[in-house]
């Protein structure tokens, strides 16, 4: 299971660095995970302290920080 959300953190981290601000829900079609594995992979990047979250009117966006 780590290595699974391991592999998924860094799906979801390379098209973050491509793509910039995106939300969960487009992470999840655009990166072709389950919207259970995207979520997991966003606690393992937030756990490194790589995510920022922008509230953008009633949506909320993940970036990754910069470094």
């Amino acid at each position: 299971m780590q290595r699974t959300i391991g592999d998924a953190a860094g799906i979801v981290w390379k098209y973050l660095k491509t793509h910039g601000p995106t939300s969960a829900t487009k992470l999840a079609i655009e990166c072709e995970l389950d919207n259970r594995l995207v979520q997991r992979a966003l606690g393992w990047l937030a756990r490194e302290d790589k995510l920022v979250l922008i509230q953008k009117g009633r949506s909320e966006l993940i970036d990754l920080k910069e470094s």
